[in-house]
């Protein structure tokens, strides 16, 4: 039977991000996810984990200016240093919050920098960001993006993920395997996750097109979710998906498949 985080950078943004704990908890969620912790004080944000009886799994380390389009900047060689001062705020951030795994995204190829060049410094990056976690007991995932959502994401298979984990060889790193930008960039999803279980840390969720909740799209989440099972799966799946209508119609989904929270 998975188990399902809300992920409160997408899940009931009708609320002021404090408030969206309270709403994962009254919905029945024991377990949050969300992008970014850095707006907020560390020791707010345990609080509101706290006083709703969540825990949460996962974040991502600093990925540059947001706003201004930046989705990582650990495969920009003129960025190395940027990246590395933001490890040691993660990792505040991590402790305070009680999260054990981070995330890692590798962003955008920089304009003049080659293939190469960027797959170099990401994994310099993600070898000196592990490095420093591993002392922590704290894990680092790495995932791929689709270039129809995002285009110019330097890694954008799985193959390119697992790659980058032979070239990093740190036992604290894994893939993070999104089932959205699996399925538009990739799919055989099933298949890839069987062929690549025991190097995956953590598993996000949406359905195509659209990015919305399961049973909305193409995915068979059913048969997917007993796959997971089959291949023995513990760890959480984050809800990364746009709700339609609203988040709370958006949950149906659940109980229709037969699972809870």
């Amino acid at each position: 039977m998975p188990r399902f985080a809300a992920n409160l950078t997408m899940l009931f943004t009708e609320r002021p991000f404090p408030e969206r704990f309270a709403a994962a908890r009254a919905a029945g969620f024991q377990y949050v996810e969300y992008l970014f912790p850095y707006a907020f004080p560390a020791r707010q944000l345990r609080q509101l984990l706290t006083d709703n009886g969540l825990t949460q799994v996962l974040f991502n380390l600093p990925c540059g200016d947001w706003a201004a389009g930046d989705r990582g900047i650990a495969a920009d060689p003129a960025r190395v240093a940027a990246f590395r001062d933001g490890v040691p705020l993660a990792l505040a951030y991590a402790k305070t919050l009680g999260v054990t795994r981070l995330n890692c995204l590798a962003g955008k190829l920089p304009p003049g920098v080659t293939e190469a060049e960027a797959l170099q410094t990401l994994a310099e990056n993600v070898a000196y960001a592990a490095d420093l976690l591993a002392g922590e007991g704290i894990s680092l995932v790495i995932e791929a993006i689709n270039r129809f959502d995002i285009p110019g994401f330097v890694l954008c298979r799985t193959s390119q993920v697992m790659s980058l984990l032979d070239r990093v060889g740190r036992p604290n790193v894994a893939m993070q395997y999104d089932v959205y930008h699996a399925q538009r960039q990739e799919g055989e999803l099933a298949a890839t996750l069987a062929a690549n279980i025991g190097r995956i840390g953590h598993i996000q969720i949406a359905d195509n097109p659209g990015r919305h909740q399961p049973g909305t799209g193409e995915i068979n989440f059913p048969f997917l979710f007993t796959t997971l099972d089959g291949l023995g799966y513990d760890g959480c799946i984050g809800l990364e998906y746009v709700p339609t209508p609203d988040t709370e119609s958006s949950l149906a989904w659940i109980s229709a498949m037969g699972l809870r929270l």
